[in-house]
């Protein structure tokens, strides 16, 4: 997983009676506290500007020229109010960003309450909020109301606003590979593609036939089928799987690579059987784990939809996301229940080492040996956050909520990958994911990322979420 920290524009508001001490202070300590939190910081030349900040309009185009000129560099813009501030000048600066806005304002001191010292930022952050939306610029503000840099709270803000950044640029421009057709019996993951569209998620579709082709095709000597043989061998164990089915996979894995690459794609959907186990003998898995596990957000059964959240997780948690079933409840506890998959948990995401197996469900009808690369284990214990995504009606709905996989066991003779998972009034969720009709997919990925990732597909991406 590579998600850099994002880089922000940092935007300083000013009001000309306080003293310039204030705007000089605050350049130095935001800059030097984003940096030290990982972030590239973007500022104004002090020299371009009254003390590098904005109060009229016209200092207003002199920083929104700025910004257009590092706008492919750019995340989101940090709008830091040492004092009161313009809204003004404010507004003709940033109207235009085309990313993120986060309004803090620094806090008054008790002992500094005089003319010459007193910031009023307080005060100045209300109304800069009020004449954005009077504008309709979409911003973000935090709680507490005014922070100082140095206070762990403004941190902790820092961390929230690079989450939503992180969600907002990378969904503007998402391509997902449909790879293969949607299963007749899989009417659950049906998606408008053309509401995907108008939302910035493109998705581009191969033919599984052609797939099958490549792989038949491809040369099992090549370097780059030997390397991901040898990747495939480091990454779990394969002791009780035929040699025959880690080649065949190390092929398939590589034309799948190919098609990433070829294609500039950001996450995939695989139709992952039958088909993959009568022509080829294998099931992908384990595959889909490996992917996953480096960043590129792969879901089975060719659900669209729970690809662009898990996509959206992995953004917010940079972490690795999962897409599981709601599969099992855990015995007479309301709040706990199974999720699995057959094996497309990350590594990174599981208790122990993984190990190869036949598919023990689809080897009811195929018979043994059809269908190794079910990656077998448990998830490791975690918070989470989950969620899930349909199209209706031309619009983008979704659900996010949080819980925890927990450490209670599992019976070993449980097939794929698994966690018992904990979640707070959880007979109330599943009855709102039932009669709103979402599929019966759950993207997880770690972590409590869902209050940014509300606000990322909400506010500034335009998708209907429903907070569970």
């Amino acid at each position: 997983m590579n998600h850099p920290k994002s880089t922000f524009a940092v935007f300083f508001g000013n009001r000309g009676f306080f003293p310039a001490s204030l705007q000089a202070s605050a350049r130095k300590e935001v800059s030097e506290i984003l940096g030290r939190l990982g972030h590239r910081v973007l500022m104004l030349d002090a020299e371009l500007t009254r003390h590098g900040a904005v109060e009229t309009p016209r200092e207003g185009a002199v920083y929104a020229r700025f910004l257009q000129e590092h706008r492919d560099e750019l995340d989101g813009v940090i709008l830091c109010l040492p004092n009161f501030g313009d809204e003004t000048g404010a507004v003709a600066a940033l109207q235009n960003a085309g990313v993120p806005i986060l309004v803090q304002a620094y806090p008054d001191e008790l002992d500094k309450m005089a003319p010459a010292l007193r910031r009023d930022a307080f005060c100045g952050k209300l109304s800069i909020m009020d004449v954005f939306c009077q504008y309709g610029v979409k911003f973000t503000a935090l709680k507490p109301h005014t922070v100082h840099p140095n206070d762990t709270r403004f941190a902790e803000q820092i961390e929230y606003f690079d989450c939503l950044c992180r969600v907002v640029k990378g969904l503007r421009s998402l391509t997902i590979g449909a790879i293969g057709a949607r299963t007749t019996a899989f009417k659950t993951v049906r998606i408008d593609e053309l509401a995907l569209q108008k939302h910035g998620v493109t998705v581009e579709t191969y033919d599984l036939s052609d797939v099958l082709a490549r792989t038949r095709a491809i040369d099992e000597g090549s370097s780059q089928v030997r390397e991901k043989a040898a990747r495939l061998t480091e990454y779990t164990r394969w002791d009780a799987a035929p040699k025959d089915a880690l080649r065949t996979l190390a092929r398939l894995a590589t034309v799948i690579d190919e098609l990433i690459e070829e294609n500039r794609l950001d996450a995939v959907a695989l139709r992952c059987w039958i088909e993959l186990q009568t022509e080829l003998g294998i099931s992908p898995c384990v595959l889909l784990s490996e992917m996953n596990d480096r960043g590129i957000a792969a879901a089975c059964e060719l659900d669209i939809g729970n690809a662009v959240i898990m996509r959206a997780l992995g953004l917010a948690s940079a972490k690795p996301a999962i897409c599981l079933d709601w599969n099992n409840n855990y015995g007479r506890e309301d709040d706990k229940c199974i999720l699995f998959h057959c094996g497309s948990v990350p590594r990174s995401l599981m208790s122990g080492p993984g190990r190869i197996s036949d598919h023990e469900i689809l080897k009811n009808s195929l018979g043994e040996g059809r269908a190794y690369g079910c990656n077998v284990g448990r998830i490791t214990a975690m918070p989470f956050t989950y969620g899930s995504l349909l199209s209706q009606d031309g619009k983008l709905r979704c659900y996010l909520g949080e819980g925890r996989f927990t450490e209670d066991p599992i019976p070993p003779e449980f097939f794929g990958c698994a966690g018992v998972a904990e979640i707070p009034n959880l007979q109330d969720t599943l009855q709102t994911i039932g009669y709103l009709g979402f599929r019966h997919h759950v993207s997880v990925a770690p972590g409590t990322v869902m209050e940014p990732t509300r606000e990322a597909l909400s506010k500034y991406l335009g998708y209907e979420v429903r907070a569970l």
